[in-house]
């Protein structure tokens, strides 16, 4: 398999020479009149950010994961470090990086949003020296966050305690993370944030929205069940809906423990992605919605006593960059 350090945009300098490495790349990017930060602005830089591309993760798939993070600075400028391990400890150096930044101006020349990464392949016999190189690559002023892309096992990236301890949040993405990533007892759980609930904010405001319309006794009054279905692709974003009902219907005052909460497969002649169903054992009250992502629709409908309503409505997930920032700040 190609290394996935090798699938990453930047210009390779030594380990001992990051630093001296972005100096000179800016100046250079100044001499051929490309945009550069201003030394009086601390190089504009908001946040700290570490992606960890775990050993499952391919060269195609890092470089997508790149250009998202490239995509999140240009609204948030960042120092970001990106770490690579390495399948086998070959005969090269332990530990290579490279470097790579980029200015984009705004409405004017004040408007200047900079990204600074710096990008380190390791090998296990260089694992003991990974957080001292990772602590030296960042800004120490700044807020660190922490981001763990398709690792294999929640025990080995235990081990990076370093960063686990000190991130001001700690993103994972239950699609892709092993069995039991949620409830691992990370360092400090309370920091840690899933990228598969993050991304469903739009569905979560939609859903909300349209039931918040209804006094909460007629939602839990009678309801028996509530059923989640979803397409193939969207197994883990649909569990993790379905537990966002159960909170939400027990702040309504649903004795949840006598509920039955299921996930299952849409119907082979189902087209929506995701779909919603309220049961309360008869035809009234009732309460569905339907979102088909492909098409960007979503249905709504409902009686709740007061007459039956459809509501046509959009149907999106955040982008990969937006989930980031709602990962991160909110």
């Amino acid at each position: 398999m190609s290394d996935i350090f090798d699938a990453l945009p930047g210009v390779e300098v030594p380990v001992a020479g990051i630093a001296k490495g972005l100096t000179l790349m800016w100046e250079d990017n100044v001499a051929n009149g490309r945009p550069a930060p201003e030394a009086a602005d601390a190089k504009a830089m908001q946040v700290n950010f570490v992606l960890h591309l775990g050993l499952n993760t391919t060269p195609e798939d890092a470089a997508k994961q790149f250009e998202t993070v490239v995509k999140f600075a240009r609204r948030y400028p960042s120092r970001i470090v990106v770490l690579c391990p390495r399948y086998t400890d070959d005969s090269g150096p332990a530990m290579r990086a490279k470097i790579f930044g980029e200015c984009y101006l705004g409405r004017s020349k004040t408007d200047k949003r900079c990204v600074e990464f710096v990008i380190l392949s390791y090998a296990r016999s260089a694992r003991p020296y990974l957080e001292n190189q990772v602590s030296t690559a960042l800004s120490t002023d700044l807020p660190l966050y922490y981001w763990a892309h398709r690792f294999s096992d929640s025990g080995r990236l235990a081990d990076y305690r370093y960063l686990l301890t000190r991130a001001k949040r700690v993103l994972i993405d239950s699609a892709i993370s092993p069995p039991g990533a949620l409830s691992y007892p990370w360092p400090n759980p309370e920091t840690t944030r899933d990228l598969a609930y993050c991304r469903l904010l739009p569905i979560r405001q939609s859903v909300g929205q349209f039931l918040a319309a209804y006094p909460p006794e007629k939602i839990v009054t009678g309801l028996r069940s509530v059923t989640l279905t979803h397409d193939e692709t969207l197994a883990a974003e649909a569990r993790v809906l379905l537990a966002w009902l159960k909170r939400r219907l027990k702040a309504c005052g649903a004795k949840t423990d006598t509920l039955e909460f299921a996930v299952k497969p849409r119907a082979a002649d189902a087209t929506a992605s995701l779909g919603i169903t309220f049961d309360y054992g008869a035809p009234h009250p009732f309460f569905r919605w339907q979102g088909d992502l492909a098409t960007g629709h979503a249905l709504f409908e409902a009686d709740f006593g007061a007459g039956s309503t459809q509501l046509s409505a959009g149907v999106s997930l955040l982008s990969p960059e937006m989930t980031l920032s709602e990962a991160m700040f909110f």
